[in-house]
């Protein structure tokens, strides 16, 4: 269930994917604040075009989990905006090095990859997530490259900290699908070997999410216990459900 109360999707001028998760209901029927909590791809592209609208959001945290290489390469959000930054890169296997799925697979697969997530990039995910819990950090915004996979892992876990159904999960992570168009219309102009040949990479089947949801519960008892076996603290929990729900 979506309390709409503010627009989900940011169209900034030069971000395809920038978006707000508030909205959601969650534990006890309260509803995930908006203007909290947001997810991107890659902000470099912020340009003098957004900066009004940006500065308007009131944003104080980045958390940024690309590898050194993509920051290095493209940049991170820019500094003239002061906001406090950091670096959590969430350790994977390389995609490229996987064999690519059958269109049938293809949900599997995706949950197979999010599933090496959360065990070769539980560091970066627990910090990440202790950064979402403190309120004196909101509003935040997480992103990687094209804010889906390594981004859609921790809003996934934060939405699920804080109650929200996995159908709505999902729901969520699902509407990267239309950003995507956008986003790949821009690449195969600026950078067409990022799309040809790994057009599955770009894919945001609500099945995906449903799938790694239900296999980490199926490993680790419950989303609950998962964060707490890779670090995160009750205190730390209860710090995000009390300043990401409504009262």
């Amino acid at each position: 269930m979506v309390t709409d109360s503010y627009p989900r999707n940011l169209g900034f001028s030069a971000t395809y994917n920038f978006r707000d998760v508030g909205g959601y209901t969650g534990l006890d029927g309260r509803t995930v604040r908006w203007r909290r909590l947001f997810r991107s791809d890659a902000l470099h592209r912020l340009g003098d075009a957004d900066e009004m609208a940006f500065a308007q959001l009131g944003v104080r945290t980045v958390i940024d989990l690309r590898r050194p290489l993509e920051v290095e390469k493209f940049g991170r959000v820019p500094e003239r905006y002061g906001l406090d930054y950091h670096h959590l890169v969430l350790n994977h296997i390389d995609w490229e090095t996987i064999e690519q799925p059958l269109l049938e697979n293809q949900e599997r697969w995706l949950a197979d990859r999010y599933l090496n997530f959360a065990e070769d990039g539980r560091a970066a995910l627990r910090t990440s997530l202790q950064v979402i819990a403190d309120p004196r950090r909101a509003p935040v915004i997480v992103h990687c490259m094209a804010g889906k996979d390594r981004t859609g892992t921790v809003c996934a876990l934060a939405l699920a900290l804080l109650g929200v159904s996995d159908e709505d999960i999902a729901a969520d992570y699902a509407l990267t699908t239309a950003a995507m168009r956008r986003l790949t219309d821009y690449l195969l102009k600026v950078n067409p070997e990022a799309v040809n040949g790994n057009e599955h990479m770009f894919d945001s089947p609500p099945g995906a999410m449903l799938l790694f949801l239900d296999d980490l519960r199926a490993l680790h008892g419950s989303i609950e216990d998962y964060v707490r076996e890779i670090g995160l603290t009750d205190d730390e929990v209860a710090s995000m459900r009390a300043h990401l729900l409504t009262d």
